[in-house]
């Protein structure tokens, strides 16, 4: 029997890994209080989806954050002068759509608020199997930041230990939408392209568009993704 009333912060940006990460957490018993990052990001799609998700999985405000990366630039998500590359076009083992230090940036931000609302777990929807090879998605970083939030945190320090949970770090993308799937999750609601369109529209042709429609495929699922073509 699970713990009533436990809480989570939920990092949410309204795409497939991160909606589905706050289904799992909701049907685990907390009380989820969902966080977005405006972070300068090239697509305003992912956030406004990410209000919907939020308002039709839980009944608590849904909080956004501004945090102006686009302000360092250093990536395709963040500077217009990069274009996001079509899958297979990078030839880098970390592509040119990694953010520098956007989970740790995300994460930090995700632990001061678990603090004020006294989070007992983050969940954040990192995936190492079927992604772009970024390093802030790795086991290793994880629990190095998890160690990290428990020194750095007057709640950690006083004996609130926060974990930081990472239901989908081990499965492939058609497991994930597998598991969205059994827990009646509409992954009609969610945006997951690097260069939507402001309707929301996937171009159907970057990294994180091919992952999510082999996905889907995989899964033996119908795609209810709304691409520019179709």
């Amino acid at each position: 029997m699970e713990k009533i009333n436990k809480k989570c912060v939920v990092l949410l940006s309204g795409g497939l890994d991160s909606s589905t990460c706050l289904a799992v957490a909701k049907n685990q018993g907390y009380d989820c209080y969902t966080l977005s990052i405006d972070y300068g990001q090239r697509h305003v799609a992912e956030l406004n989806a990410s209000e919907t998700i939020a308002k039709a999985l839980t009944n608590k405000l849904h909080k956004v954050v501004q945090i102006n990366l686009d302000a360092i630039g250093g990536s395709a998500l963040t500077d217009q002068d990069i274009d996001v590359p079509d899958y297979g076009e990078s030839e880098q083992t970390i592509p040119v759509t990694y953010v520098p230090a956007r989970n740790t940036i995300f994460l930090s931000t995700a632990l001061a608020y678990a603090e004020v609302v006294g989070a007992e777990a983050i969940f954040i929807g990192v995936t190492a199997v079927d992604y772009s090879g970024y390093p802030d998605c790795r086991a290793e970083y994880i629990a190095a930041f998890e160690t990290m939030a428990n020194l750095a945190t007057k709640a950690g320090v006083e004996g609130q230990k926060l974990k930081i949970i990472t239901p989908l770090i081990d499965l492939s993308k058609a497991e994930i939408i597998n598991l969205g799937h059994r827990l009646g999750f509409d992954y009609g609601l969610t945006v997951s392209c690097y260069n939507a369109n402001q309707d929301g529209e996937a171009c159907g042709q970057c990294d994180s568009c091919h992952y999510r429609k082999e996905g889907f495929k995989a899964a033996g699922i119908k795609d209810p993704t709304r691409y520019v073509s179709g």
